[in-house]
């Protein structure tokens, strides 16, 4: 799997069932250690609330990390169904990573059920979705591109406009442009470099890496 989903930012929504509030906080997260802070905070913030459901998908697939927490509500009622839209967002249903989903829930006085437990976590967490939306990360190479100050700019954007992720520019004696492009388009790039330079430029390959995709 060279790609997969994650939130295009940080956000929160909140819903209301029969007087209780559910409010949904996705935040961008790297590892298991960022992803229970995000629920620690939370907690010390909402004191007051009941509850603090929470789930989390971490890493490309197909080896990610998954994990989903109840939080004294009924076993399966809460976290898993979280899980399950975090498992399931995106136009084609593929999923978001790097992800964790808090639902803090107040209580309104009202026992909602199993069912409909499930429902108000689910659809608060879709209502998170919805607010935030998502974007690409795919797996890129890098490669280096050395060329003049004078040149750069115009270079930068040549490569922009056709395509080309630029990771970033390093100034010394001469620019050092850092590009990403995706394995399989090497041969074009490198077309598009020799282009772009009349022929002078020459890509240095590097390593691979995720990155967000425009």
């Amino acid at each position: 799997m060279a790609h997969y989903l994650t939130i295009a930012a940080d956000g929160e929504a909140e819903t209301e069932v029969r007087r209780s509030r559910f409010r949904c906080t996705l935040r961008r997260v790297g590892t298991e250690d960022e992803a229970r802070a995000v629920v620690d905070g939370l907690r010390r913030e909402h004191w007051d609330a009941r509850h603090h459901c929470s789930a989390f998908v971490l890493g490309a697939p197909p080896q990610q990390v998954e994990r989903s927490h109840d939080d004294g509500e009924p076993a399966g009622t809460a976290g898993a169904p979280m899980l399950e839209v975090l498992r399931g967002a995106g136009p084609a249903h593929e999923g978001v990573s790097d992800v964790v989903a808090v639902v803090t829930r107040w209580f309104g006085g009202t026992l909602l059920g199993a069912g409909g437990l499930v429902r108000a976590y689910s659809d608060a967490v879709r209502a998170g979705l919805e607010a935030v939306g998502t974007l690409r990360r795919e797996l890129v190479r890098d490669y280096t591109l050395v060329t003049t100050y004078d040149a750069v700019g115009r270079l930068e954007t040549d490569l922009r406009q056709a395509g080309v992720v630029v990771l970033g520019t390093d100034y010394g004696a001469r620019v050092a442009l850092r590009l990403g492009a995706r394995p399989a388009d090497e041969e074009r790039l490198t077309a598009l470099v020799a282009g772009l330079t009349a022929g002078e430029g020459v890509l240095e390959p590097g390593g691979e890496r995720w990155v967000d995709m425009p």
